[in-house]
């Protein structure tokens, strides 16, 4: 079992253009989908399509069509008022993505808790537990901290964590959580480490060595087209994305790089090869119009390259 917690729950709306986004012009748009997101949502979809035994836990209005578009994944609900945010995502032929994110309804101190106890018992026997993407207002910076912590305290044989976040939620939850896995990118990673974003492999290899383990069990840094790092204890890894992938949308392409790697590592891979099916399975949703998600039969084919790094 895999449980993943989406705070800040999200309907994507995606419209994909013809043409490149023009500022302050009219546009007709090709087409637009809607999709319950969020991006713990995101990967349970990606591990449900992989046959994976997974648990979204969400907060959400019962009144909400939201849940109507969650489909057949298996979900824990904590009742709120108000509705799931919005984004909207604008997406044209070449690949590039603009995002309009909008803040979600505010988490009461009593409703927080309440998503601590659904995360608590749904972790019950699970091999992972996810923490991904922002927090809703009210929750705080530390809620992710009061996650971990709580399921550690409470659960004689706790998960392993990983945490899937930026800013202050990603600061608070490594300074003082201890997770066994973050996944940023490489400008996450910077902003993490207080140092300026860079792109040399050996340098993103560095600062992420500075927090592995001493802060984090392990860091999966993705790093867009020049594929990804998987940092631990006693290496450094990384893997190039496969040939002849054209990037069509880069929405979830991030949160399909972490269902991979959870989805190889349940199934007793070593970290080269979890890694290799993280850059697989982000790489396929990236080659993947709009706002949709990897599914096996979409994983692209050719060698995706694998060096140790540092």
């Amino acid at each position: 079992m895999i449980v993943t917690l989406t705070a800040n729950p999200a309907l994507d709306r995606t419209v994909e253009l013809p043409a490149a986004l023009v500022i302050g012009d009219v546009q007709a748009a090709a087409a637009i989908r809607e999709d319950a997101a969020g991006k713990g949502v995101n990967v349970a979809r990606v591990l449900a399509a992989a046959g994976d035994d997974v648990r979204a836990v969400l907060p959400l209005d019962p009144a909400d069509p939201y849940a109507a578009l969650l489909g057949r994944i298996d979900h824990t609900v904590v009742p709120i008022t108000g509705s799931a945010r919005a984004n909207l995502t604008i997406t044209d032929p070449h690949g590039v993505t603009t995002k309009l994110n909008l803040p979600g309804p505010r988490l009461a101190p009593d409703t927080a808790e309440e998503l601590i106890d659904a995360v608590v018992a749904a972790s019950e026997g699970a091999s992972w537990l996810a923490l991904c993407g922002s927090l809703p207002p009210g929750a705080g910076d530390d809620f992710y901290v009061r996650v971990i912590e709580a399921v550690r305290s409470r659960l004689s044989h706790p998960p392993l964590i990983a945490v899937d976040a930026s800013g202050e939620a990603l600061t608070r939850a490594v300074a003082h959580g201890h997770p066994d896995l973050i996944k940023p990118n490489e400008i996450e990673l910077a902003e993490l480490a207080g140092v300026a974003v860079t792109s040399d492999l050996e340098e993103v290899s560095r600062i992420a060595r500075a927090l592995v383990p001493a802060k984090v069990g392990s860091a999966l840094v993705t790093l867009g087209g020049a594929g990804a790092l998987f940092v631990d204890a006693s290496t450094v890894l990384h893997a190039t994305i496969p040939p002849n992938v054209r990037v069509r949308s880069t929405v979830g392409a991030g949160d399909s790089s972490l269902a991979g790697y959870l989805h190889a590592h349940v199934a007793g891979s070593e970290p080269g090869a979890a890694l290799v099916s993280a850059v697989r399975h982000g790489s396929a949703t990236a080659s993947l119009p709009g706002t949709r998600l990897a599914s096996p039969d979409d994983l692209p084919a050719g060698d995706v390259r694998l060096t140790r790094v540092l």
